[in-house]
């Protein structure tokens, strides 16, 4: 948010600490429970590939359009929830995705045939697009300035405990279900217990938009001063001037400009140079295959030998060093700089995928990995996803809030953002039919992107740590 010049200086309390922390916290926490279904729908899956590919009796195409299908709505949901959410409101924006949550881990649990299962996925990305729109919006709207940066943060963490809970509460059901993914429980398969369990943290979700108040931006911009006023005292320090504070939302809502597609335009059929950039960031975060660590990693497991109780906990340890590589980066964003995080992220992907690509290359022996082979893989494996994590998983996004000029951000991150959904449904769509080809070949194409990241970054990149976002145009 923009500071409004002339602005009273009784609006500098914004930077002390709010007395309503405690409330300010909850409310973020609450806002990003959508972040948390998001990590916990991306991963979910995992748990059931195999059991859907044998009830269903598909090939590993179709398999992975099932997979990959619900990227589709997560690109509707993620366009189109900053349009919904500036007529209706942020807290119904958000109800409506929880709903939609609801809806389909309902449906997935319980779907007639493969098709019905592909409609139930499409629903849920969707929700999860509007949820990793208007989670971070809402946040820095209602966080007071002086802690907006770390409640922002809540958004990404609760990804990574959304996608460790999901690997745990599989990993439950799997022992219930004596180890089979088809085991029935209470008349279901395992597997679609996985799916419907979604509907806890959905409805709980959809309880906690009813204890938040709306953002305050919000209520300007359709004419309930009063409450915004109302809710700036919840969220700000006492001796604020609410009125300034309302009056300069107003301005810098007034000085906005509205940027579009032809604002990225820069020879006559390409875009500026900086939004190639923040294309080539989101497509390297997902080519280098880091969905396959959470969409498919059960399955990988037990195609080179290893049982599905034993895949299923890989799988858990794997999201633990997930959220502890998350941790790390966010202490060190900002103190060691987003290039150079980026830079050491790269190198120790390429390093650990070359690891995985050589062990996945030996022939299985009585269905398994030989020793040796098996013991570098499954440590390669957590190394890679802890180099991600404390990397380009958090840097992109945070290069990509900051690298693009005023008046070209929100059209920029919208192609950038659109950039990573694509990369992702091809990673994920693809993965199944290349590991029947070559599964250490598609290692191989794997560790060819962190390697080509490398001097991408050092080439194209600029460091953003310590700049001003007016700075960068």
């Amino acid at each position: 948010m923009t500071s409004a010049a002339g602005t009273p200086p009784s609006t500098g309390g914004r930077a002390a600490h709010p007395e309503h922390l405690g409330h300010v916290v909850f409310i973020a926490a609450a806002a990003a429970m959508g972040g948390f279904l998001f990590g916990y729908d991306s991963s979910v899956i995992n748990g059931a590939v195999e059991a859907i590919r044998s009830r269903y009796d598909i090939g590993s195409a179709a398999l992975a359009q099932v997979i990959a299908i619900a990227l589709i709505g997560c690109a509707i949901g993620a366009a189109t929830a900053g349009r919904i959410a500036d007529r209706i409101g942020r807290i119904r924006c958000m109800r409506i995705s929880a709903a939609l949550f609801t809806v389909s881990a309902v449906g997935s649990a319980l779907p007639f045939d493969i098709y019905d299962l592909a409609v139930w996925r499409i629903i849920g990305g969707f929700a999860i697009g509007m949820a990793s729109v208007i989670g971070p919006a809402y946040i820095a709207e209602v966080s007071p300035a002086a802690y907006r940066g770390r409640l922002g943060s809540f958004q990404q963490a609760a990804i990574v405990i959304g996608i460790a809970v999901s690997q745990l509460v599989n990993f439950g059901i799997l022992q219930l279900a004596d180890g089979d993914q088809r085991g029935r429980l209470l008349g279901l398969e395992a597997w679609q217990w996985m799916l419907g369990v979604m509907v806890v943290p959905a409805l709980l979700y959809g309880l906690l938009t009813l204890a938040i108040p709306e953002s305050p931006r919000y209520l300007i911009s359709v004419g309930r001063t009063h409450r915004a006023k109302e809710v700036l005292a919840e969220v700000e320090n006492k001796d604020v001037d609410l009125d300034a504070r309302v009056a300069e939302i107003e301005l810098a809502m007034h000085r906005e400009h509205e940027s579009t597609f032809r604002d990225l335009k820069g020879s006559r059929f390409s875009f500026l140079p900086i939004v190639w950039v923040g294309i080539g960031l989101s497509m390297f975060q997902q080519l280098v295959g880091i969905n396959v660590a959470f969409y498919y990693s059960a399955t990988l497991w037990q195609s080179v030998g290893v049982n599905p109780s034993g895949s299923f906990f890989y799988s858990f340890t794997t999201s633990i060093v997930n959220i502890i590589g998350t941790a790390i980066a966010m202490v060190l964003v900002d103190r060691v700089g987003r290039k150079p995080l980026a830079l050491v992220g790269s190198t120790g992907m390429a390093l650990a995928l070359a690891c995985e690509a050589w062990a996945f290359s030996a022939p299985l022996v009585n269905g398994r990995l030989p020793g040796t082979q098996a013991t570098v893989a499954l440590i390669a494996a957590h190394v890679f996803v802890l180099f991600f994590a404390l990397s380009w998983g958090v840097v992109v996004w945070v290069f990509l809030g900051e690298m693009f000029p005023n008046r070209i951000r929100a059209a920029a991150l919208g192609v950038a953002a659109a950039a990573q959904w694509i990369a992702n449904w091809v990673i994920t769509a693809s993965f199944p039919s290349l590991a029947d080809w070559n599964l250490s070949g598609t290692y191989l194409i794997y560790t060819s992107f962190a390697v080509l990241s490398i001097p991408f970054v050092l080439l194209f990149v600029k460091e953003t740590k310590g700049k001003t976002l007016e700075e960068m145009g």
